[in-house]
């Protein structure tokens, strides 16, 4: 696996500070936001340097029941070329459920929302997942997220669940630290016994990032300090593996060049910590025994003090995709799983658009959930979607002013997503529009024509002709 070292997610917020920040071996940026014939001065002048950019892929749905779609792969594989990476990155999670499979209608969460770590699940994840690497010209890592809410009647741990998924199908693993800390607080799950039934051979590079409490609960913003339990964790996993890089994440409330350089120095710190705990083998794992396990055998993923995990699967076919043997090697470690993966995408497939309808519908909450942490999880969702859709229709803030966010919120518990952001952003205006609103006349006019400009086939013409016809209707309304 290449090293790539200390890295810092790239945004073009903070492209300048990016550039100039000493200590910066690579990059990642939002696979999502980078156009491929048009890539922004900064990330090219980064790769001109010899600077690795990973994209980062946020849209696939890789967990969802239907089979990813060969448009976003085609899309996520174009970039990946632009960008000359060495590797491309997702999610374990689903953004979207509804549709053709489930007869129902198809909804978008606009947020990575947590698969059930059931046999189901990592079937259907599974067989995504292989999807996706033979649509992808490099090897594919992906990542733990952060959650809210938990499924019932779970089956697997986390750590379980991702060494299952690594050692079936040869994908890498993005360890974010942060997410174990948010699972932590939110799930009350063990990050020491995550890391070590992980298998840490299959590790592509780490996450670190901040966020804050609220609700009863730790919300994963990327838009704070990073807290020093994750960077306990942070050391924790760098006594048992030294992992091949490690970046931090800030998409938020950007702060000066110096408290990111402050923050990435903390990172520094708690990776040396780690990194003597492992040379000297003074680490100690937590994991639990489980009950089903044979006396005298380890736990998968689990380590002694000093030692790193024999060979398995995963780290076989990772070192065949560094060969370029993957194809050669891919499925030649056992025989596919026997189950029925129609089955299993169906009844995924109801269970995600049951849960998701609950979180952006306001139908009833499954059976088994926290019906206190739908509400939280449902009013995150929202406050997303309003943040998301000022920062792709910034002009509707503008012509709004106060009443933008109170407006949009209250859009939102009536009208779920069923496009992606732009389509929500001409469906919100269009809402106002039907009831009359905004009231004041010049407002309701700017939000019309803004409607207008947008929400045809095509960009209206500019043509002079044209223009000064708009601009006498314009005087007309007006009077």
């Amino acid at each position: 696996m290449e090293r790539l070292g200390t890295g810092i997610g790239w945004r073009p917020e903070i492209a300048d500070a990016v550039e100039h920040m000493p200590g910066i071996d690579w990059v990642e940026a939002v696979a999502e936001n980078i156009c491929p014939g048009h890539l922004p001065d900064s990330l090219r002048r980064l790769r001109e340097r010899g600077v690795t950019v990973v994209p980062h892929g946020v849209s696939l749905g890789l967990g969802g029941a239907e089979r990813p779609d060969e448009g976003r792969l085609a899309a996520l594989a174009e970039r990946v070329t632009a960008l000359g990476s060495p590797l491309v990155t997702e999610h374990i999670a689903f953004v979207r459920a509804g549709g053709a499979l489930t007869e129902s209608p198809r909804l978008e969460a606009g947020h990575l929302l947590p698969v059930p770590r059931t046999r189901d699940a990592l079937d259907v994840l599974c067989e995504n997942v292989r999807i996706a690497q033979d649509a992808l010209p490099v090897p594919l890592a992906v990542e733990n997220i952060a959650a809210l809410i938990s499924w019932p009647a779970e089956e697997m741990t986390e750590g379980q669940f991702l060494y299952e998924l690594a050692d079936r199908t040869g994908v890498r693993l993005l360890i974010d630290v942060a997410n174990l800390h948010t699972n932590h607080v939110n799930r009350g799950e063990d990050p020491a016994k995550a890391l070590a039934e992980l298998p840490l051979e299959a590790i592509a590079y780490v996450h670190v990032a901040g966020g804050f409490a609220r609700d009863g609960v730790w919300h994963d913003s990327h838009a704070h300090p990073v807290p020093q339990p994750v960077l306990d964790i942070l050391t924790d996993l760098a006594s048992r593996v030294r992992p091949p890089g490690v970046l931090l994440e800030r998409d938020e409330n950007f702060p000066e060049p110096a408290e990111l350089r402050s923050e990435l120095a903390s990172i520094r710190r708690a990776l040396e910590a780690g990194a003597e705990l492992l040379r000297t083998g003074t680490q100690t794992t937590e994991a639990e025994t489980p009950e089903a396990e044979t006396p005298g055998t380890q736990t998968p993923g689990t380590q002694t003090p000093g030692t790193q995990t024999p060979g398995t699967g995963a780290a076989l076919r990772a070192r065949g995709h560094e060969t370029g043997a993957a194809e050669a090697t891919r499925g030649a470690f056992g025989p596919p799983h026997p189950r029925d993966t129609g089955a299993a995408r169906q009844r995924t497939g109801l269970a995600q658009a049951a849960l998701l309808s609950a979180l952006v519908a306001g139908t009833p909450v499954p059976e088994g959930f926290d019906r206190v942490r739908i509400g939280v999880q449902a009013r995150a969702l929202a406050a997303k979607r309003a943040d998301v859709v000022a920062k792709v229709a910034p002009e509707l803030p503008v012509i709004l002013g106060p009443e933008y966010r109170p407006a949009f919120l209250g859009y939102a518990q009536t009208h779920p997503m069923t496009g992606g952001y732009r389509r929500d952003a001409l469906t919100f205006a269009e809402h106002l529009l039907a009831a009359g609103r905004p009231g004041d006349g010049q407002a309701r006019w700017e939000l019309r024509e803004w409607w207008l400009e947008r929400s045809g086939p095509a960009p209206r013409s500019g043509r002079p002709v044209h223009r000064l016809a708009r601009a006498t209707r314009r005087v007309l309304l007006r009077r």
